[in-house]
């Protein structure tokens, strides 16, 4: 195995496996975030659906705790001092995803934006799609860790699922718009819909942070 493929840590495990789990927070958020949206499209504010943001906030919560954790970390035990500014805005961006997701679908449930049944397969598209790109920019992450010639692959996977969230989101705009609505009604839709595909963009510029760093790491 060349130097290029070897992980970040070499044999530093418990850091290893706190990344991880990091990771694992942001990819369970991204889950619970497109399974809640498409439950929220299909039947609205529920109480079972109020508890769920309980759920979001508390991953967030373990998200900061994590990286927190990470940081103090790679100070205490000096681990890769020049590469360790990169991992740690790395992973806050990641943390920002997670809060982000957090913060959208608290909005939805606070602000009850009312679906009509032609926009709801459109809405619960966006959300999957932006949760893909979401999942793709986590296993560049994971790859730039443990196998940075992966990397790449991973990366393209974030830039070709946020131009289909920006498709699918325009689409979603012209039918609204295009609609018998009211113009409240129409902005307030307009409103998630961007909130959602935002999720994607923010995604992919954490991509493009990370092809930074990877390259910063081959040399």
């Amino acid at each position: 195995m060349s130097a290029k493929q070897l992980a970040l840590f070499g044999k530093t495990k418990a850091m290893e496996a706190m990344i991880d789990d990091f990771l694992d927070k942001v990819s369970e958020g991204g889950m619970r975030f497109e399974q809640d949206v498409a439950a929220y499209v299909d039947g609205g504010v529920s109480e079972q659906l109020t508890e769920k943001v309980g759920r979001m906030r508390e991953l967030e919560g373990e998200g900061n705790r994590l990286r927190r954790e990470i940081e103090t970390q790679l100070y205490r035990e000096m681990l890769i001092p020049d590469f360790r500014a990169d991992v740690l805005s790395l992973l806050e961006d990641l943390n920002f995803l997670l809060g982000r997701i957090e913060d959208i679908f608290l909005a939805m449930t606070v602000e009850h934006p009312e679906i009509d049944d032609p926009f709801k397969a459109d809405f619960k598209l966006l959300a999957q799609t932006a949760v893909k790109t979401v999942e793709a920019a986590v296993l560049a992450t994971r790859a730039f860790f443990r196998n940075i010639t992966a990397v790449r692959d991973h990366l393209a996977k974030v830039g070709f699922h946020e131009e289909e969230a920006d498709q699918i989101a325009t689409h979603l705009k012209r039918q609204i718009f295009g609609s018998e609505l009211s113009l409240d009604r129409k902005m307030h839709l307009r409103y998630f819909v961007d909130k959602i595909d935002d999720l994607a963009d923010e995604a992919e510029d954490v991509g493009d942070w990370l092809a930074i760093y990877t390259i910063k790491r081959s040399l």
